[in-house]
């Protein structure tokens, strides 16, 4: 039996929906500047070009990081974590008989803590503090009763 917990961003716009968002956002500031050049008021553009400079990066870096997830799978052999940070995938297998689960602690430990020997992981940075704990709960019961645990 396996039991997964995906935890991720809560994101409004999809990349996609990013992209279009400043397409609009870009095209009623480049209008009024254009606006108020043929007015003879070439200002207004610098500042339109330096604003939309200023969005387009923020909104690159919101998408770059819109689609951020951890992957919890726990089967009868591994406990696997998935995580993708920013489009780079990296993937951590534990032994599910020999890994502790050290729940979040208020003002001392923020996130869920992995540890077994010789490897130590922290997850859950993608959701809230009530879903952490929630998980981290559901996760050490999962694992209480894990079959290789009943042998």
């Amino acid at each position: 039996m396996t039991h997964t917990w995906i935890l991720k961003r809560n994101c409004s716009l999809t990349p996609r929906q990013s992209a279009a968002a400043y397409i609009l956002l870009c095209t009623g500031s480049f209008g009024i500047a254009l606006f108020f050049l043929v007015q003879g008021i070439w200002i207004v553009l610098a500042f339109a070009l330096l604003e939309m400079a200023a969005v387009g990066w923020a909104l690159l870096h919101y998408a770059r990081h819109a689609l951020d997830v951890e992957r919890i799978a726990l089967t009868e052999r591994s406990l696997l974590v998935e995580r993708i940070d920013a489009g780079r995938r990296s993937q951590y297998r534990f032994d599910p008989t020999r890994t502790r689960i050290a729940p979040p602690l208020p003002r001392v430990q923020k996130l869920i803590r992995l540890e077994a020997p010789g490897a130590t992981l922290e997850i859950g940075s993608y959701v809230s503090e009530a879903i952490r704990q929630q998980v981290a709960l559901e996760l050490a019961r999962a694992m209480r009763g894990h079959p290789a645990r009943l042998r």
